[in-house]
């Protein structure tokens, strides 16, 4: 007799599991169909799920990234957050962790906050993203917010740094008015640096990016075709001297795998924010993509330069291997 009733509470199971799951009714249609009660039919569903009849998978499409994200936060001591590579439905993964980015900052930047920015195809990515959800979600801007370059934006090259597009961006999302730094990236004289960082104006616009609430930055690497590479800035002997001992550059601040400056005249020579200065920020953002900026990152994070660090899965990876 024990056997009939299993057997027929089995089979009740199994018509229930199939209305519930795969013709999408809920409990009340299940019962009128039936001619059943609602406590009978959840009953049945559970028996189901009990005895294997059901079976629920759970796809999770960030778990690659989440483990790789727990994996590198344990390495560096740090969170990091590693952006899966469909995010936000995107196919290009410099798109998918700019995506992941713009959102970040439309969610934490708070009114009365000045916000750094940095330049380069990374930071345009992120711009063009916060502009895309700024309009796709409506956004509404927190007051008096400032908007400022972190470095100098003059280039002497047809190569594209995309310096004002990303400051006048962010400038139109957060409703305010760009503050430009209008100097070259790097002064040929310490001398004419000092003079022209003198000024009045100028000093104001380099105070106000050492002091910002928020920084967005990137890095380079110092492969031959590296952005600041080829801005005519460099000569070959200095190219050559920080593709040997540098293994990227922060805010045009070129450094070793530990995180320290390379070359301090060259340093001295470069306009912007201090890398003193960027630790001390209390959202200093760091966004990258791709395994060639695996060392620059690694050095990074050694120097303690970034707060918030969203980057790639294949990037993630290259971190764990290093």
């Amino acid at each position: 007799m024990k056997d009939k009733l299993d057997l027929r509470r089995m089979t009740q199971s199994v018509e229930v599991a199939r209305l519930f799951y795969l013709e999408d009714m809920d409990q009340k249609q299940i019962a009128e169909k039936l001619d059943m009660s609602r406590p009978t039919v959840s009953r049945l569903l559970q028996y189901a799920k009990d005895n294997s009849i059901v079976q629920v998978n759970i796809h999770n499409p960030f778990g690659q990234a989440t483990v790789l994200s727990e994996q590198l936060s344990k390495k560096y001591d740090q969170y990091i957050q590693v952006v899966p590579d469909n995010y936000d439905n995107h196919k290009d993964t410099l798109q998918a962790v700019a995506a992941y980015t713009a959102n970040y900052l439309l969610d934490n930047v708070k009114a009365g906050m000045t916000i750094g920015v940095g330049w380069g195809r990374t930071l345009h990515a992120v711009a063009d993203q916060l502009l895309l959800s700024a309009s796709r979600d409506e956004y509404i801007a927190p007051e008096n917010i400032s908007t400022v370059q972190l470095k100098g934006s003059v280039s002497l090259s047809y190569s594209e740094t995309f310096a004002y597009q990303i400051i006048n961006t962010f400038a139109g999302v957060f409703h305010t008015q760009p503050e430009y730094l209008p100097l070259p990236t790097i002064f040929d004289e310490v001398s004419t640096k000092v003079i022209v960082e003198s000024d009045r104006h100028m000093s104001r616009i380099l105070e106000l990016g050492s002091n910002a609430d928020v920084t967005v930055f990137s890095v380079g690497t110092v492969r031959k075709k590296a952005l600041l590479f080829e801005l005519e800035y460099l000569n070959d002997n200095e190219k050559a001297n920080l593709r040997k001992h540098a293994v990227g550059d922060i805010v045009s601040r070129f450094i070793d795998k530990d995180g320290l400056v390379v070359d301090p005249e060259l340093n001295e020579r470069t306009v912007g924010i201090q890398l003193d200065a960027l630790k001390e920020v209390e959202h200093s953002i760091l966004v990258a993509a791709g395994s060639n900026k695996a060392k620059a990152v690694h050095a990074t994070m050694k120097g303690g330069y970034a707060k918030q660090v969203f980057i790639d899965t294949l990037l993630a990876q290259s971190l764990l291997n290093l």
